[in-house]
């Protein structure tokens, strides 16, 4: 049987393969048609889904526009920033 410590540290490994995601925020600045138009130009993605993602962020408050490793949902973060959105990464849930 293992000791309590290695499976200790198997879930903290497990924990840490979780991806992170990008989420971006609603605010009281940029137009729906340019937020739509930011994760169409920037992320690549199709004019539907560009809306169904830009509802959520105005209906909800926010939406996951993105998730993989930490290194990368950086690099949407600051991409949104740039744009002018408000945006922030975190650990996806569990």
């Amino acid at each position: 049987m293992p000791k309590t410590d290695e499976r200790l540290d198997l879930r903290d490994a497990v924990s840490l393969d979780r991806p992170w995601i990008t989420i971006v925020w609603d605010d009281p600045v940029n137009l729906m048609s340019y937020v739509s138009y930011v994760f169409r130009s920037y992320f690549g993605i199709s004019a539907l889904e560009s809306e169904r993602l830009m509802l959520q962020v105005h209906n909800d408050g926010k939406a996951v526009v993105a998730s993989g490793n930490r290194e990368a949902m950086e690099r949407h973060v600051e991409a949104m920033h740039g744009y002018g959105l408000w945006a922030t990464l975190a650990k996806a849930d569990a």
